[in-house]
């Protein structure tokens, strides 16, 4: 992802970014992306973004045969009988 580094950011705008970011409880970094979102008029579809993320853990989730797995109650007795 790429990365921006401002400099000579007036102290008034700077602590305003910094106090969003304490109340939202966000790294100054996340909050400034969020504010020049908004700035910039780019609207995050939230419902959108998640549904896709599910898609792609749950494509990931089962990529191996869970019937070959061995059984946790017998590796947890094992490891209790050593």
């Amino acid at each position: 992802m790429p990365s921006i580094q401002i400099r000579d950011v007036p102290e008034q705008i700077y602590n305003k970014i910094k106090n969003n970011a304490q109340k939202d409880h966000r790294s100054l970094s996340q909050q400034a992306v969020v504010t020049l979102k908004k700035g910039l008029g780019i609207d995050d579809d939230h419902k959108e973004r998640r549904g896709i993320l599910v898609d792609q853990i749950l494509s990931r989730r089962f990529a191996f045969d869970i019937s070959k797995l061995e059984n946790p109650v017998k590796l947890v007795r094992e490891d209790r009988d050593r």
